[in-house]
């Protein structure tokens, strides 16, 4: 894994000059998507676990090399780019220091989308149990935590969704923190998406928000008071948005933003 972690720390793909450089380590993250695309989504991962002890900074760069989504799209992105928001907002803008949260962060999508690559008879907990082996058995538990189920014949698909969601978070603060970080990727970021999808996303993920909301306020939610605070507040902008497109509350698409609510860097 090392000789991955200086494979990829000299071939992102982005030649940046020293202003540049400075300019990455503190661009909003849909602002590097836009001007530097996935390369620079994974340099300035880089430049985030460059923190990490040695052993994890290759761990994760381990899971930063996965290329299990590489010929997945969303929308206009490639889909690795979601991941690496994910887990760059974990690091940076949760303040949190713990590689197996970041592992997962760039995992948790990983057994939901590509079992059969991961383990060879496809099974979700062979699945896991491969990772737990590459990445560590508390990273291998966040992916579960955060893997949807299969759908269950004749359940509605969001409802399902929603249900297991909630009851995971309640279990797990820590898959709590990875959660925040991909709805506000998709909920907050839901302003770079169009057509269709739309009002399909947020008739998804609108109604999970107030009760995410609740649980990373909550005392055993690991992270600082002001990180909570922003979190809330980038939720109170989905909310927002969600209601422009017809998914808020009462169906209400006049919504006004809590008083001084400030959604910060999503």
């Amino acid at each position: 894994m090392a000789e991955e972690t200086a494979k990829l720390m000299s071939n992102t793909g982005v030649r940046l000059d020293p202003a540049e450089r400075r300019l990455l380590a503190g661009m909003p993250l849909h602002a590097i998507t836009s001007v530097h695309g996935e390369a620079g989504l994974r340099e300035r991962l880089l430049m985030e676990i460059a923190q990490f002890p040695a052993a994890d900074r290759d761990r994760a760069a381990d899971a930063l090399a996965s290329r299990l989504h590489a010929a997945d799209r969303r929308q206009r992105e490639p889909y690795a780019s979601h991941l690496l928001r994910v887990a760059i907002r974990i690091l940076s803008h949760y303040h949190v220091t713990d590689a197996d949260v970041a592992c997962a962060a760039l995992l948790h999508d990983a057994v939901e989308d590509h079992a059969a690559d991961i383990a060879p008879a496809g099974d979700r907990q062979a699945a896991l149990a491969v990772l737990a082996g590459r990445f560590g058995a508390r990273t291998a538990a966040l992916v579960a935590a955060v893997t949807n189920p299969e759908w269950e014949a004749g359940r509605d698909e969001h409802e399902q969704y929603r249900e297991h969601v909630l009851a995971s978070l309640e279990a797990s603060p820590w898959a709590r923190v990875i959660k925040a970080s991909d709805l506000t990727d998709n909920a907050v970021g839901i302003i770079h998406t169009t057509g269709p999808k739309l009002a399909k996303l947020a008739g998804k993920y609108a109604p999970l928000v107030p009760a995410v909301r609740e649980l990373i306020l909550r005392a055993d939610t690991p992270l600082d008071a002001d990180v909570k605070d922003m979190i809330a507040a980038q939720l109170d902008a989905a909310r927002d948005r969600f209601a422009a497109i017809g998914h808020g509350r009462d169906g209400d698409s006049t919504v006004s933003p809590p008083p001084g609510a400030q959604p910060g860097p999503a």
